[in-house]
């Protein structure tokens, strides 16, 4: 078992123990299981898969970091949200201003459209999580 913590600057999402986590980092997507090596990873906007029991929860996480250490993986993330959290609606509406936003700044260089991409990413996980509630 691992010992999960997800947290927000807001409040503690998750404290409990599980058989795995599935985060997404900059460099793709990390499978955790038990006596995982130590891992101090940058996180991108995407889904967090934990499952317990044979049970998948699945959440919209934002960027931050993810630690991995003597079996316990600690979230630290400006967003995260399970699926009854999130307004479906204004995640597509949300979604679809952006993809008008980075359409419009194609000529940009990209990393001047990068905080616009993150936003992207993170209101189509939201989308993606809404829908297995």
């Amino acid at each position: 078992m691992l010992k999960l913590e997800i947290v927000t600057p807001e409040r503690k999402v998750i404290d409990a123990e599980v058989d795995s986590v599935t985060v997404p980092t900059l460099s793709g997507e990390a499978g955790i299981m038990p006596q995982h090596a130590p891992l101090i990873s940058a996180l991108k906007p995407g889904i967090v898969t934990v499952t317990t029991k044979g049970q998948a929860e699945r959440l919209a996480v934002g960027t931050g970091f993810v630690e991995v250490s003597n079996n316990r993986v600690s979230v630290l993330t400006d967003v995260a949200e399970t699926a009854d959290e999130i307004d479906a609606e204004r995640a597509r509406s949300e979604k679809a201003e952006i993809e008008k936003e980075l359409a419009a700044a194609s000529q940009l260089p990209a990393d001047e459209t990068e905080e616009l991409r993150e936003r992207a990413a993170l209101a189509s996980a939201r989308i993606d999580v809404s829908r297995s509630a």
